[in-house]
């Protein structure tokens, strides 16, 4: 058989390392100081050190500096100066800044946001909707012991919570934000910025009266679910008109208290019962977007589902469940790159015209990652080659 035509100067994993210019890296590490005093292990080093351990799914320090050791003289095609050491790249994870990584990913952003975004949702609603929500990953009970609420069994839960914001017409993050698990989700809402044009969707963990008369204040719409135990005073019943979804069984103004620590006042919000007929279940959903129809705010709500579905992707394709140091700059670290790698995969699927699952591009990527192959002619035709092949055999047949 003939060379491939799809064969290609640079490796996939050079191609997808190719997608940071190299002045995203020159900025994060002038603004971030985070080359200072380091001769050899740069920041560029590491951030691609750890995208091929995301990649890869490495469990220990030794499996990523002994399997980049392999590749000694084709580094030159994934921009890679210095092949690490196990205790040179212990030692970066713990010291150097993991807000150097978080400035890279959101330089990403800027840079593939509006590469990514589907804007269908917001030519519809005439709002951007942002959707928050939070995620524990579980570590080791001996790295962060006094992590987490105290449950029965009188041990604590360990992990970091990441809190994580998404645009409803982007499938990436668009802000990040660790906690330890035991930090309440609430917290989130003080981060946010007040926005007329945006609309807030989160779950009921959420629920702070505090924070939805400020929404309300600065005319900033959101939507939830109230709490099974809220104490709230109904107000007056909503009319449904005949053209509602059949599912709205019930909206009605309620009044509830809001509890400074010093004055007490009366805030009102929309409370609206809908029948969910796939789930066979009822919920009552909070909001303050009173001329709204009452449907279309149970459709709004249903779209936090795609945050849900960013996490199974990111759990999935990019398991964080061997963590590469003990310390929580380590822990941040990786996280931010296992994001990086998942916004640079969610680039190359929105290139392609032709339709692939995520996790089968991913598994593709991971098992090519060193091959020279034209990414994006392979995975748009696949079957080119073989087909090439098959052409030629029947025509030796012929003959």
């Amino acid at each position: 058989m003939s060379k491939t035509t799809f064969f290609f100067g640079q490796s996939v994993f050079g191609q997808l390392i190719s997608l940071i210019d190299s002045a995203i890296f020159s900025k994060a590490s002038k603004c971030c100081n985070s080359d200072r005093y380091v001769k050899k292990f740069k920041t560029k080093d590491h951030m691609i050190s750890m995208v091929f351990c995301a990649f890869a799914k490495c469990t220990s320090l030794r499996e990523v500096t002994g399997a980049m050791l392999g590749l000694s003289g084709k580094t030159k095609h994934f921009q890679l100066d210095h092949i690490p050491k196990k205790s040179t790249l212990s030692d970066a994870n713990q010291r150097r800044n993991a807000d150097v990584f978080g400035f890279i990913y959101n330089q990403l952003m800027l840079k593939f946001g509006h590469f990514i975004s589907d804007s269908r949702i917001k030519n519809v609603i005439k709002k951007q909707i942002e959707i928050f929500d939070s995620t524990t990953i579980n570590l080791l009970s001996d790295i962060m012991r006094c992590v987490g609420r105290k449950q029965n069994n009188g041990k604590r839960k360990g992990g970091i919570k990441v809190h994580t914001v998404i645009n409803v017409d982007e499938t990436v993050p668009k802000f990040v934000w660790f906690t330890p698990a035991a930090t309440h989700d609430h917290v989130l809402l003080n981060k946010q910025t007040m926005d007329s044009n945006t609309i807030y969707v989160f779950d009921k963990g959420y629920n702070d009266y505090k924070a939805f008369q400020k929404f309300s204040d600065n005319e900033t719409g959101f939507v939830t679910r109230i709490k099974d135990n809220a104490v709230y005073e109904p107000i007056c019943k909503i009319e449904i008109e005949k053209n509602i979804h059949s599912g709205v069984l019930e909206d009605e103004t309620i009044e509830v208290t809001v509890n400074d620590g010093v004055i007490k006042s009366k805030l009102k919000l929309r409370k609206i019962r809908f029948h969910e007929r796939e789930l066979k279940r009822e919920f009552e959903f909070l909001t303050n977007l009173f001329e709204m129809r009452p449907d279309l705010v149970a459709a709004i709500y249903e779209l936090r589902w795609q945050i849900e579905l960013l996490f199974k992707q990111l759990k999935q394709n990019f398991p964080l469940k061997y963590f590469l140091g003990d310390n929580e700059n380590a822990f941040k670290i990786q996280i931010y790159c296992a994001l990086i790698t998942n916004l640079l995969m969610t680039v190359i699927q929105k290139q392609l015209k032709r339709s692939w699952a995520f996790s089968n591009l991913v598994s593709f990527c991971k098992i090519h990652l060193f091959k020279y192959i034209h990414l994006i002619n392979f995975l748009e035709n696949p079957d080119r080659d073989w087909q090439k092949t098959i052409r030629i055999e029947d025509q030796l047949l012929l003959l």
